[in-house]
Parts: structure tokens; C-alpha cells; sequence
């Protein structure tokens, strides 16, 4: 007993040093995939995906935003300008982030044309249509998936 108590107390400095090296080392970087359903009805909700997204990017991650349902209509230009939540702030702003910083959105393409949008309102934007194999393809990629 003597010589087990003995030995804790010798190792037990190196453990807790370990520890906090780990604690201070920069985590390695991912790839996230955000994938978000909520629309405009709930602004708060659908700020905090781009939020989180951005947040993300900023820290040198990967990320891939994955729009389906009511979140397709979140790139048309009227809506990601007037889409604002509540301590999570505005939509154009987290948006303009995600596009300087690399991120690449996909937008299911049967939510998309359900809801009347086109290829004319992604001109210009780090985005395109896609598919659920897309989806299963990006979730499998991804080391962290992340729904809004």
C-alpha cells in the first residue's frame, strides 16, 4: 500500500502536466457540416447557423451549409438582407464572412424548385444545387455535423 501511494505521488505531477499541455494546445482543425432547415420564420434560429458557420471559418475550419426545406429561400438577396436575429445578429453579415473565409453552401435542389428558386438567384454566389446523395456524401466527410 505504502509503495502504491509512493508511486501516485510520483506520477501524478506528470499526468496533470500532460493535462494541461493538452488543455493549451490549439485544437486540430475540421470539416463541419451545418446543415439548416429553419427559414426566415425564425430568424433567430437561422442567423445562428450562418453564426456558427462563420465562427467556424474564423477559426480555420472547413465548413459546408447545407440549405434544405424553408432555409433555401435564406440566399435570395432580399431575404439575407432583412433576416436579423435576436443576439445572433444579421444574416448578410455571418454570410459575407462565410463567403470571404471559403465556405461553400449546397441547396437541396428539390426544396429549391419547390419553392420557386433558380440558378439566377445563386449568380454570383459560392453555391449550388444539390442532390440528398450530396448530403449523405458531406455528412460522411464531415468530422463534425452540426442542424439548424
Amino acid at each position: 500500500m505504502k509503495y502504491l501511494v509512493s508511486l501516485l505521488l510520483v506520477c501524478l505531477p506528470f499526468s496533470t502536466a500532460a493535462l494541461a499541455q493538452d488543455a493549451a494546445a490549439p485544437p486540430a482543425k475540421a470539416r463541419f457540416l451545418v446543415q439548416v432547415t429553419t427559414g426566415q420564420d425564425n430568424p433567430t434560429k437561422a442567423a445562428l447557423a450562418f453564426l456558427v458557420a462563420r465562427t467556424a471559418l474564423e477559426e480555420g475550419h472547413a465548413v459546408d451549409v447545407f440549405l434544405a426545406g424553408d432555409a433555401v429561400l435564406l440566399l435570395k438577396d432580399d431575404v439575407l438582407a432583412s433576416v436579423t436575429g435576436l443576439g445572433t445578429g444579421k444574416l448578410a453579415e455571418h454570410y459575407k464572412v462565410i463567403v470571404e473565409k471559403g465556405g461553400r453552401f449546397h441547396l437541396s435542389g428539390n426544396s429549391s424548385k419547390s419553392r420557386g428558386l433558380t440558378e439566377a438567384d445563386l449568380q454570383g454566389k459560392p453555391a449550388g444545387f444539390a442532390t440528398p446523395n450530396v448530403l449523405v456524401r458531406l455528412a460522411s466527410q464531415a468530422d463534425k455535423v452540426l442542424v439548424y
